[in-house]
């Protein structure tokens, strides 16, 4: 894909893996990816500077037009800038100018409709779409390319696709904010145990929990937000890392296509990879939130916890065991948060040994970016749907909240209010709660006498610190799980995340 390293072309099939043939034989003609045309007299874009064809074993191994097609769409949008931009500037002729724009457009209508003869001899989304463009309209096609490369091309085509994917993904995060809330906003009332380290630690109301998940997306938006504005820069113009001697309009292209800035130096612009690595990061982030999401929806949906049922239609059984409901999407969720950790570490490797400018190893960069993009969205979108199936049983979670004592902090802030040094009500606790735990009974079911041998400063009052209600309800203030607070955080969540129009 590239004009630096450019002695490479062939195949990959769907979801990037190498296609090889059964044989040992390196040189011999390895089959094609589905949908790509086999290798029929084929002469390279570049082949004026060599005696003899690259072999094909080699087109094959170095090809990228199996998965860089998804760049179609961008590559014809940043060619008809490109070619207005040309024409604009004198370069090219008015009558080339349309001719172009004539034949981009029935090549963007052969590739929607699944028409576009892909060629592996072509090497790239770039060679195929400007040779079936010179096929249609004959010279001018071939000047489209004057005063660009393929360095700077596939760059601006990889920041329109991924400015495009960005948005979409924004937009399917929003949805399951949306259903998190709405999910959150029935269930201000209901007391679940909160935790620490798997232990019960204090009484808390499902909906807080929920709202949790909430700003945690609203941070995985923002870091969406800010990673496209540094993709949201113009490339195209830096050539093969050097520029170009044609009087270009740099800032023309960017206007034309809707970036926010030209890039400011030529080898950074053809060889930064940075904008993916940074998606990447937020795309990990993201799914280790929904990951964590993840592990609490299986645990809550087992038999041991009861708290909810998720959805059948996001479940399966079991081959020989009838009474089994697997949580198989949360399962899946959590497997393929992998896929995204692991595409920002390969990406990482991919760049860290690299002198400036372009290099084949660049190559690389789809694949993973493809697959996280793909991991990330297609999760949102599984969850947005899954949230508002979910069923809760709220005697479960009441009665899990009553085990462990999950009131021991209010009365240990009880005492302190009446006078206790906090250190000595957290001793004057433990013994109540070892006493509780002899019992086989709860704080508040100690008689009040009782409580009385571990700290005089009890009084009858203290049975309504002891409840659960009174737990959740102290903690009144921004940010408190009280469900006078989680009603306002919902109202705050509504108003801040409207459905689509």
């Amino acid at each position: 894909m590239n004009d630096h390293n450019s002695r490479s072309g062939g195949a990959r099939a769907p979801g990037g893996r190498l296609e090889r043939r059964a044989d040992t034989d390196p040189s011999a003609d390895a089959p094609s990816a589905p949908g790509i045309s086999p290798l029929h007299g084929r002469r390279e874009a570049w082949s004026g500077r060599f005696s003899e064809p690259v072999a094909d074993f080699v087109l094959h191994y170095t090809a990228s037009v199996g998965f860089d097609r998804r760049l179609a769409q961008a590559d014809i949008d940043g060619s008809l800038a490109h070619a207005a931009m040309l024409a604009q500037v004198g370069v090219l002729s008015t009558q080339d100018l349309q001719a172009i724009e004539r034949g981009l457009a029935v090549v963007r209508g052969e590739i929607e409709r699944g028409e576009f003869a892909w060629r592996v001899d072509l090497e790239d989304v770039h060679l195929n779409i400007e040779a079936r463009l010179t096929e249609l309209v004959g010279a001018p096609g071939k000047r489209l390319h004057t005063g660009r490369s393929r360095n700077d091309q596939v760059a601006t085509d990889l920041r329109l696709y991924l400015r495009g994917q960005i948005d979409l993904t924004l937009g399917q995060v929003q949805r399951l904010q949306r259903a998190l809330v709405e999910l959150a906003s029935e269930h201000t009332g209901t007391i679940m145990p909160g935790l620490t380290h798997l232990q019960v630690a204090q009484p808390i109301v499902f909906g807080h929990h929920l709202l949790a998940y909430v700003e945690m997306l609203e941070r995985d938006a923002e870091r969406l937000r800010q990673t496209r504005g540094r993709v949201n820069q113009l490339p195209l113009g830096a050539a093969a890392l050097a520029g170009t001697s044609y009087p270009i309009d740099r800032e023309a292209v960017a206007r034309s296509l809707g970036f926010e800035a030209v890039s400011r130096n030529s080898m950074d612009a053809v060889s930064d990879r940075d904008f993916v690595i940074e998606f990447c990061a937020a795309a990990a982030i993201a799914m280790v939130h929904l990951s964590r999401l993840s592990e609490e929806l299986i645990l809550w949906a087992s038999p041991q916890f009861g708290f909810i049922d998720l959805p059948d239609r996001f479940t399966t059984g079991s081959s020989i065991m009838p009474q089994k409901r697997n949580p198989d999407v949360p399962e899946l969720a959590r497997g393929k948060t992998g896929r995204v950790v692991g595409s920002l570490v390969g990406l990482l490797m991919m760049v860290k040994g690299q002198p400036l400018a372009y290099n084949k190893d660049n190559q690389e960069d789809k694949e993973a970016l493809f697959d996280a993009v793909d991991t990330l969205r297609d999760t949102l979108h599984a969850f947005a749907e899954l949230v508002p199936g979910i069923v809760v049983h709220r005697e479960a979670m009441r009665q899990a909240a009553r085990r462990g004592f999950a009131t021991a902090t209010d009365l240990a802030d009880y005492l302190v209010r009446r006078g206790v040094a906090f250190r000595d009500a957290h001793e004057a606790v433990g013994r109540a709660v070892r006493r509780a735990a002899a019992l086989a009974c709860d704080l508040g079911e100690l008689p009040i006498e009782e409580l009385r041998a571990f700290a005089p400063q009890v009084e009858a009052d203290v049975l309504s610190a002891l409840s659960l209600e009174g737990s959740v309800a102290a903690r009144d203030h921004l940010g408190g799980t009280a469900p006078a607070q989680v009603a306002r955080q919902v109202a705050f969540w509504r108003a801040r995340l409207p459905g689509p129009a």
